[in-house]
């Protein structure tokens, strides 16, 4: 069984910033992707950034500049420092951990339960 626990969330002041990290834990030998998503209300969930194991990037245009991610491979662990951060960037932030390959030798996508961000004007 494989576990994402997000942390960092939490309420900043427009141009403030945070920064959140995911913890995968359990049966791993890799993961080919790690990111985080997010979804503000009434909208549907989105891509903010994701990372590959060899370090390759991808972020959406609207945080490019102002948020980067990195992971710590040897800890399967996930980071995405957010500045110059925005109201518009409220959300909850939910990370993912795709392509991983578990001790059993399946390969499956998995999903943390999500941390709220808020962004007040």
């Amino acid at each position: 069984q494989v576990q994402l626990v997000e942390s960092g969330g939490g309420l900043v002041q427009a141009g403030g910033s945070l920064r959140l990290s995911c913890a995968a834990s359990g049966s791993i030998f890799s993961i080919s992707t790690m990111g985080w998503h997010r979804q503000a209300p009434g909208k549907q969930r989105e891509l903010v950034a994701a990372i590959i194991s060899g370090g390759s990037t991808n972020y959406a245009d609207s945080v490019k500049g102002r948020f980067t991610i990195s992971r710590d491979n040897a800890k399967n662990t996930v980071y995405l420092q957010m500045n110059t951060l925005k109201p518009e960037d409220t959300g909850v932030y939910f990370c993912a951990a795709l392509g991983v390959l578990t001790g059993s030798g399946d390969v499956r996508n998995y999903w943390g339960q999500g941390t709220q961000v808020t962004v007040s004007s």
